[in-house]
């Protein structure tokens, strides 16, 4: 009866022992509560996935994984974040999110600011918007905010003229009032706008599908966006996890002097840094 006491206070202590042991081990793997130790972040070719590339080893440094997962278009990363098939995403602009959310009552919303990228048109053929024939094609973006956008540039620099009645932020080829030079708006994907400029007189181009393509707004942009833009980028999540320390954590890195010194170089103001 002694010897089984004995085994049996021996078992219990090597139990006790082994809870202890996985305890300490979920909480050093894991870290606090809620954190994670490895994310997935959505992105579309371009600056925004040259700029993660830059924020994944300065994460790495501070203990953080980060999947990069690559979009082709302006619409999956935020169906795939709605859906929870990654983490966060950062490519896109307040105004955009806010029209993905009303149209498909999604609850997705910004968790940091990145850089303001700004919108411009180039041309292979002319120096100036005003140089355009009476007639001629002119390319913009296919999706309603990023179309909105290019519309109120080619307003700014007298090519059209909008229905002032509607919001500027959504307003669509059919609220333009005054076309003087009849010029053609030719709705186009975004990823194909810098391959148009052959086919166009001009073409407004998102600055990712821009640089990607060698255009720096900056340098080549024949009518640019103006630096007091609403459509700065932002980093965004699902609206439950908008506090989610391991996201707030990711939020930091990318707003750190390394990644900011990293877009100022690389990007030569075609880019500007926001925080």
């Amino acid at each position: 009866m002694k010897l089984k006491r004995i085994l049996l206070i021996a078992l219990s202590l090597i139990t006790a022992l082994a809870v202890l042991v996985g305890c300490g081990s979920n909480t050093s793997s894991g870290g606090a509560a809620g954190e994670k130790s490895e994310i997935t972040v959505g992105v579309t070719p371009g600056s925004s996935e040259k700029i993660l590339e830059v924020v994944v080893k300065e994460a790495e440094k501070q203990g953080l994984k980060v999947n990069v997962k690559i979009f082709s278009d302006y619409i999956t990363p935020d169906q795939a974040l709605a859906t929870g098939d990654i983490d966060l995403n950062m490519y896109q602009h307040q105004p955009f999110l806010d029209a993905f959310n009303a149209k498909n009552g999604t609850d997705l919303v910004s968790i940091g600011k990145t850089y303001l990228a700004p919108l411009a048109a180039y041309s292979h053929k002319y120096k100036s918007l005003k140089d355009i024939p009476e007639g001629s094609s002119i390319g913009i973006p296919n999706d309603p905010t990023n179309e909105s956008r290019a519309l109120v540039l080619l307003q700014k620099e007298g090519v059209i003229k909008l229905d002032p009645n509607k919001d500027q932020l959504k307003v669509m080829p059919q609220d333009v009032v005054e076309n003087p030079k009849n010029v053609k708006l030719v709705e186009l994907d975004a990823a194909q706008l810098p391959r148009s400029l052959d086919d166009t007189a001009a073409s407004v181009i998102n600055a990712g599908y821009a640089i990607d393509a060698g255009l720096n707004s900056a340098r080549d942009g024949i009518a640019v966006e103006s630096d007091t833009s609403p459509y700065v980028n932002i980093i965004a999540t699902r609206a439950k996890d908008k506090d989610n320390p391991t996201y707030q954590k990711f939020v930091k890195i990318f707003q750190s002097q390394e990644v900011k010194d990293f877009i100022n170089k690389e990007f030569d103001r075609a880019i500007v840094p926001v925080w």
